[in-house]
């Protein structure tokens, strides 16, 4: 028959710290004196005894807990809607993942979103401070990153965005950028030349061009116009510049683009028009507009043309970095990584619904045709 050991009167102690705790009893009950130890029944020293068991049994798991080290928190300060870029967020993840971080296991996720309401941005940047998070991100937007760091010249700040940080006051240089920031550039603003040449390619005759920008994100869209208008200039076009920060806006500036004779669009890049991509591709659609976008999210839900890096893999690269900053790198030693490679993708499908034809030549460029 099989015998199993008598637990211990204390659960949560095993005998041989149940035999500690009592020889610390009997060492007690020796240091008394004799005229005391009289005086003293054998159920008080007992009692005494068991008291003493339960205070450090209670003191352990507070000990345990005291010596865990806290999991890190991740502030993700964002503009625009994270509802709408899910996809993005994944990417993210997935960089983290890369550098053996797991949202919930070993780090915690702190989300603010200013709805492309950028006046919100300092003091959602302000809570993530106080909060005391171990980095903020800030994907997409300058606003964000510049509000990040306005915020906190201690705390590491990851920025992922499409314009030169350097011009954007972020740091001081790429290879080092000093401080407590760092990033990944898109290089999004310095496309505009070459995503004009590719429209002009597709639509040799036209000569009026449009560009959709955001005057809440005046770094990129000055950027976006500046070499746009000399672009168009080169082949003796025109450049109508329509501004929109919000819903209404976009629609108002689509039903002024025929009216203003404008032949071909160029949509600059951004969180607010990102976050609206579905309903820009159908706007031009629906008023027959060859548009150019920046991102091939807008060619795969019925866009004409997109020319620029892949938005994924960089939000990829931007949790990377964050991973490498959690892991104790400091911002300042890390250089900011710029875009390498770029995509051109063709919807064939859109093009033949305008009426367009494709030149092979433009064809045979293409990284991607959607059929």
């Amino acid at each position: 028959m099989k015998r199993r050991a008598k637990e211990s009167s204390c659960p949560g102690l095993s005998r041989a710290s149940t035999s500690y705790f009592l020889d610390a009893a009997k060492t007690w009950m020796a240091e008394l004196s004799p005229a005391n130890t009289e005086r003293l029944t054998r159920t008080e020293i007992h009692r005494r005894a068991f008291i003493t068991l339960l205070g450090s049994a209670a003191a352990w798991p507070l000990a345990a807990r005291a010596q865990q080290p806290a999991m890190p928190v991740i502030g993700y300060l964002y503009a625009g809607s994270p509802d709408s870029s899910a996809n993005l967020l994944r990417a993210f993840r997935k960089g983290l993942n890369e550098v053996g971080y797991f949202e919930g296991q070993n780090v915690a996720i702190e989300f603010r979103a200013a709805y492309n309401e950028f006046e919100r941005l300092p003091d959602l940047a302000a809570d993530l401070v106080r909060r005391r998070v171990a980095a903020i991100v800030t994907p997409g937007s300058v606003a964000a990153a510049l509000a990040a760091k306005t915020a906190t010249a201690t705390i590491p700040v990851v920025f992922g965005i499409g314009t030169d940080p350097v011009q954007a006051g972020l740091v001081t240089s790429l290879n080092r950028p000093g401080g407590n920031v760092t990033g990944v550039s898109y290089m999004q603003g310095e496309l505009a030349a070459k995503q004009v040449g590719l429209l002009h390619e597709l639509l040799p005759e036209a000569t009026r061009f449009a560009v959709l920008a955001n005057p809440n994100n005046p770094l990129v869209n000055d950027s976006i116009v500046t070499d746009s208008r000399a672009a168009v200039s080169s082949i003796g076009g025109h450049v109508e510049v329509l501004s929109a920060s919000r819903n209404s806006e976009i629609d108002a500036a689509f039903a002024n683009l025929t009216g203003q004779g404008c032949q071909a669009l160029l949509v600059s890049p951004g969180p607010l028009f990102g976050n609206r991509r579905i309903h820009i591709a159908m706007l031009a659609m629906r008023y027959a507009m060859p548009a150019m976008y920046y991102d091939r999210e807008f060619t795969e839900i019925g866009g004409l043309i997109s020319y620029g890096t892949s938005l994924v893999d960089q939000y990829r690269q931007t949790g990377i970095y964050t991973g490498r900053v959690l892991r104790g790198e400091r911002p300042t030693d890390l250089p900011v990584q710029r875009a390498t490679t770029f995509e051109l993708v063709i919807n064939v499908q859109t093009a033949k619904t305008l009426g367009l034809t494709i030149p092979p030549t433009l064809l045979a460029r293409a990284d991607e045709v959607i059929e």
